[in-house]
């Protein structure tokens, strides 16, 4: 009975950050997001860049799902033609960031200080005054940015928006390396801990 509880403690659903090398190529993300769709897996964030290797882009999707079914899901990623590289990664192995911005009226800082205060407190800054709006940013963590939504929520708060995660993983690989090192190897297939 211990090997089953072992098991389904490593069966426990989390999040995760998946960042996937692949060539600049259109279509690409239908091929990507299919492999998510087969496993009915739900994408909740993603993002495409490019990175500093001319040609190269990278794709970084976040999926809440089991360990297991990750490593599925990166078996296939990798299978793609146009895909360099797929890594999964842990909240504590990266560092990254979201932007949000929110679209307030701008009567609403009119009336003092308040919503400045309110503005400056959370980090935030004011990116366009309009004569009916004003933009605020934010730049943080999800639960950061909400955060900010539930406060400004009350001052009648007209559109919200908040982008893909943008993560940078804390290992020493160097996407340039990697993806030399992929050119000259036989297999065409490198791990993460060959960086």
């Amino acid at each position: 009975m211990s090997l089953n509880n072992e098991n389904n403690s490593d069966q426990k659903a989390k999040e995760y950050t998946l960042s996937v090398l692949t060539e600049d190529k259109a279509g690409l993300l239908n091929h990507l997001t299919i492999v998510f769709t087969r496993r009915k897996m739900n994408i909740q964030s993603l993002n495409v860049s490019t990175t500093e290797v001319p040609g190269v882009s990278r794709f970084t999707i976040v999926v809440t799902s089991t360990r297991d079914l990750i490593e599925k899901v990166l078996k296939q990623l990798r299978k793609i033609i146009e895909v360099l590289g797929a890594f999964v990664y842990e909240d504590n192995e990266i560092y990254y960031q979201e932007i949000a911005l929110y679209k307030v009226p701008t009567k609403v800082f009119l009336g003092g200080s308040k919503i400045e205060d309110l503005v400056r407190n959370n980090g935030a800054r004011i990116l366009v005054v309009e004569e009916d709006h004003i933009i605020i940013e934010k730049t943080g963590h999800q639960e950061e940015t909400h955060a900010l939504y539930k406060e400004l929520e009350p001052y009648g708060l007209l559109e919200f928006v908040r982008s893909g995660r943008v993560a940078i993983s804390k290992s020493k690989r160097k996407t340039e390396a990697y993806i030399r090192q992929l050119e000259e190897s036989q297999s065409h297939f490198l791990s993460i801990k060959d960086f």
